[in-house]
C-alpha cells in the first residue's frame, strides 16, 4: 500500500512540476513550449530509479555503450504488455533509441524481465522501490544542428516523513549524495522548483545530446 501511495505522489508532483518550470526554461530562448514538453516527455521515458539500475540516467558516449541493465529496464518500463514477446521487446528498444541501436535483448531474460520457457514470453517481475523518488529538472535547452543539447538537474524526493505512522506533511529534497537540501510542503509542490533552482550548486547536473529523426527524439549521449 505504501508503494502505491509513493507512486501516486510521484506522478502528481511530476505533473505539477511540468507546469511550474516550463516558462523558466523557455525564458530568453527560441525553444517553444511544445518542444519543451516533447523533450521532457522523452526524458521521463528513459529516466529510471537508482535502486533498480544503479543510476537513474547513466553517462555514455553512445546508446550502444550504455549500461545494459538500464537499457532493458527502460524498455520494460515503456512496454504496456506484462508478458511481451522477444520481438515486442526489440521493437520497443528501436522505438525508444532509434535505428542506431543495435544491441539485442538476452534470450535468457534479465533479473526483472524473466523468460517463461513454457509460454515462450517474458514476464516482468515486481520491482522493490525505496521511499525516494528519482527526479530531474530541465535547466537549459539549446538547439543544435541535429536536435538539442539539454542540461538537467538531478535530485531526490524523500517521502518517508509522509509514510510514517505519525505522518508529517512535508517532503524532503535531497541531492544524489542523499544530503538534505530542504523541505517542501506535501500540499505545495510548486515550491520544489524554486528550492532546487535556489540550491542548484548542491545538485548533480547532466547533459544530454538528443537527436531529432522523423519528428521523434532519441538520446545519443549523456555526460556530466
Amino acid at each position: 500500500m505504501k508503494k502505491l501511495i509513493v507512486i501516486i505522489i510521484i506522478l502528481a508532483i511530476i505533473f505539477v512540476g511540468m507546469i511550474v518550470y516550463k516558462k523558466t526554461v523557455i525564458k530568453n530562448s527560441n525553444i517553444s513550449i511544445q518542444e519543451i514538453e516533447k523533450i521532457e516527455n522523452y526524458i521521463n521515458q528513459i529516466y529510471m530509479w537508482k535502486e533498480v539500475t544503479g543510476e537513474a540516467l547513466p553517462c555514455f558516449e553512445n546508446i550502444n555503450q550504455a549500461n545494459e541493465r538500464w537499457i532493458w529496464e527502460v524498455v520494460k518500463k515503456n512496454i504496456e504488455d506484462d508478458a511481451p514477446s522477444y520481438e515486442q521487446i526489440q521493437e520497443k528498444a528501436k522505438e525508444l533509441f532509434g535505428q542506431v541501436f543495435i544491441k539485442k535483448f538476452p534470450k535468457e531474460g534479465t533479473q526483472y524481465f524473466r523468460y517463461n520457457e513454457q509460454e515462450n514470453q517474458y514476464e516482468a517481475s515486481e520491482l522493490e522501490l525505496d521511499q525516494q523518488g528519482d527526479l530531474f529538472l530541465l535547466n537549459k535547452i539549446e538547439k543544435t544542428r541535429a536536435g538539442y543539447e539539454v542540461e538537467i538537474i538531478e535530485y531526490l524526493e524523500d517521502y518517508s516523513p509522509m509514510l510514517k505512522e505519525e505522518a508529517e506533511d512535508f517532503i524532503m529534497i535531497r541531492n544524489l549524495a542523499e544530503e538534505e537540501i530542504g523541505k517542501i510542503s506535501g500540499s505545495a509542490e510548486e515550491e520544489e522548483t524554486e528550492l532546487v533552482k535556489r540550491n542548484i550548486d548542491k545538485f548533480n547536473k547532466k547533459k544530454l545530446n538528443l537527436k531529432i529523426e522523423k519528428d521523434k527524439i532519441y538520446v545519443e549521449k549523456v555526460y556530466e
